[in-house]
């Protein structure tokens, strides 16, 4: 019997210790990554989603996706924010952090999953690739340019600028 509550208490004090050792996070501070507090930051990039090109081929858009909370009716799902860099994180590592802290869907298929080696953005907001037209999907620039490499490949540098954008027609697409 001693040896019955020596056992418990010896499980308690572990559990203790594993409880105390561990960060349990609510589903609110989980989402709260972007709390770095940017004003103090060294170094910061800024962020924006737009899905604009949808509001001139809305007709295109899928039925179920024609609702403010998909499509803004300013066609901005994220306006521009700063984010705090971290060495080596790349345009989608901000784009991941920015979704998880604004509560957005992402959807992608990893880099070991294709043969670009490279993430792939499927969707973001519940706007999938081919949601309006054949040819429509997610691109990014950094600081206005079409980078030559994909989302996850690109290492961000101090004030880059990174704008993730829907393309209804990627064939007629120039770089914004």
């Amino acid at each position: 019997m001693k040896k019955d509550i020596a056992l418990l208490i010896v499980i308690i004090l572990a559990a203790a210790a594993v409880i105390k050792g561990v960060d349990i996070q609510s589903v609110d501070e989980y989402y709260s990554l972007h709390s770095d507090d940017t004003a103090n930051a060294a170094h910061t990039v800024t962020l924006t989603v737009d899905c604009s090109d949808i509001l001139d081929n809305y007709y295109m858009l899928d039925k179920n996706l024609r609702d403010e909370c998909y499509v803004p009716s300013d066609g901005i799902v994220m306006p521009a924010e700063k984010y705090v860099l971290r060495e080596g994180d790349t345009a989608f590592d901000l784009l991941e952090k920015a979704t998880r802290c604004g509560k957005i869907p992402l959807d992608y298929q990893g880099s070991e999953d294709n043969i670009y080696n490279t993430v792939y953005v499927r969707g973001i907001n519940n706007i999938y690739e081919f949601s309006c037209g054949p040819s429509s999907g997610w691109t990014y620039t950094v600081n206005g340019e079409s980078p030559d490499k994909g989302c996850s490949q690109y290492v961000l540098h101090d004030g880059d600028s990174v704008e993730f954008y829907y393309v209804c027609d990627y064939t007629k697409e120039a770089v914004k």
